[in-house]
């Protein structure tokens, strides 16, 4: 059985990418992807400045510490790299999430390599947003998006939350989530932020 050139459909019990980003069965934007991780993120809400390693689809177990229900975007900051944990499956009623994009400025000031807290981002507030300015989408669609828009070796800001140590190497909740503490993968965020935000079916905004 072929697995489909654009959408992200399991072939049998493994996940399937496009043929075209997959080499030996490894997704090329997976294959330097690291096996051990910093442990230098502090608990909490804040945005990781840091330069892309590698993006790993859902239930890819080709890499260190895979996830059935979320792609991983691996960060390197300071020399070490750490896991922004990124849902593409809503556990409630609604499994399919809701996608949105937007142009601003970087949230919180210049990009730093590093992990900082004590920014604030939320998709109202900070952007002027509603849910009904966001799109519907699959698991394999949402999962794409990640894939396609990060490109390998370019700087990205990711805002999200930490839970510290002994979890340090880690960051989640990387969508719509609460009171100026939303979650987002910013692309360009030094010439040209654009964020890809997401929400779930009971995020009512």
């Amino acid at each position: 059985m072929r697995c489909g050139l654009v959408l992200w459909v399991a072939c049998g019990s493994s996940p399937a990418v496009p043929d075209a980003v997959v080499v030996d069965g490894t997704p090329v934007k997976a294959v330097d992807c690291a096996a051990t991780f910093g442990a230098e993120l502090t608990a909490g809400f804040g945005r990781v400045d840091g330069t892309l390693l590698a993006v790993i689809p859902p239930n890819y177990q080709g890499c260190a510490q895979p996830n059935s229900t979320h792609a991983v975007v691996q960060v390197m900051v300071d020399g070490a790299a750490y896991r922004m944990v990124v849902n593409v499956l809503s556990t409630s009623n609604e499994p399919r999430v809701y996608l949105g994009e937007t142009d601003a400025a970087l949230a919180g000031g210049a990009w730093a390599e590093g992990w900082h807290v004590g920014y604030q981002l939320d998709y109202v507030t900070t952007f002027g947003l509603t849910k009904s300015q966001f799109t519907l989408a699959d698991e394999a669609t949402a999962a794409a998006r990640v894939y396609d828009n990060l490109e390998l070796g370019q700087h990205i800001s990711v805002f999200a939350t930490s839970g510290g140590p002994p979890q340090a190497d880690s960051a989640h909740l990387i969508h719509r989530n609460a009171t100026n503490a939303d979650g987002a993968i910013v692309i360009n965020p030094e010439t040209a932020p654009h964020y890809l935000l997401t929400a779930f079916d009971d995020s009512n905004f």
